[in-house]
């Protein structure tokens, strides 16, 4: 099998890959931390983050804090094993000789 089709397409995007990442060392992150650390504007952060939903790649919680809305987000087991095998291969592309 080629390392090449272990690259998800769907990590392609810098805010996507940047979603993943935080989400893979917290156990989870609100929409105002994600859009703080990515410095993505509210309307590219809610594409991005629509994307990795539909695929099941993070589960969405929506909640309120007092009386203000919280989005906030995880990510699934399918969307860490996906994950590892697109950085994974990564990782083997970089080190081909």
């Amino acid at each position: 099998m080629s390392i090449i089709t272990n690259i998800n397409k769907l990590f392609d995007h810098r805010i996507r890959l940047g979603i993943m990442s935080i989400l893979m060392v917290n156990e989870y992150a609100d929409f105002n931390m994600l859009k703080e650390l990515l410095g993505a504007t509210d309307g590219n952060l809610a594409s991005h983050t629509k994307a990795l939903e539909k695929a099941e790649y993070i589960k969405v919680e929506k909640q309120f804090i007092g009386k203000k809305p919280n989005t906030r987000y995880s990510t699934t087991a399918l969307g860490k094993a996906e994950f590892n095998k697109h950085i994974n291969a990564l990782e083997k592309l970089i080190h081909i000789k």
